[in-house]
């Protein structure tokens, strides 16, 4: 999975929140294109061919580790890598192995969300781990202008918002991109 575009140019050099100026290539969500869905706050995760991925980061000037696969080229800022390693027998991906098997043990190909009580502080406020289908939960009342997204985020208990475009493309928005607390403000 490529890094999502962010909706809104972000303040780089103050306070790191959106302004309300649209990233290129984004465009398309403001024009009214695509669906608005929940974004869900854990840990990256795919399913595909029988086999089960979690998402990965190689640093520039980092060896890559054993089945990487790169989701697209270096960061052309930081050098970075997305991409993605196979889930492994290991205790570090005992979480990823407990939501598979509370899955069935198989899955439709595509990405997923990992969320429980030992992924990101859990605040999804699950209590066993799962995989959540990414663009499961569509958001028909989403808005798509920067004040009208910024109420929106505010006070609701969702990290953001994920807007898939009919081609594959994403872009999204988080509530603490506009300096708003997930379920308060």
């Amino acid at each position: 999975m490529k890094k999502t575009l962010s909706l809104f140019q972000r303040n780089c050099d103050g306070d790191r929140l959106v302004r309300d100026d649209i990233v290129p290539g984004a465009e398309w969500v403001a024009k009214g294109e695509g669906f608005a869905t929940r974004k869900i706050d854990g840990t990256c995760c795919m399913w595909r061919d029988g086999k089960l991925w979690k998402r990965h980061e190689v640093k520039a000037g980092k060896a890559a580790p054993e089945g990487f696969e790169p989701a697209q080229q270096p960061d052309g800022v930081t050098g970075d890598v997305p991409g993605w390693v196979p889930v492994g027998d290991g205790p570090e991906d005992a979480r990823q192995r407990e939501a598979l098997a509370a899955a069935g043990g198989s899955l439709p190909d595509g990405t997923y969300e990992l969320c429980g009580p030992k992924v990101q502080k859990n605040p999804e406020g699950y209590a066993y781990h799962v995989l959540i289908r990414h663009g499961s939960e569509i958001l028909h009342d989403c808005p798509r202008t920067f004040d009208a997204l910024r109420e929106y985020l505010r006070g609701r208990d969702i990290e953001g918002v994920v807007w898939h475009h009919p081609d594959g493309r994403l872009v999204k928005i988080k509530g603490r991109d506009f300096g708003l607390r997930r379920g308060a403000n």
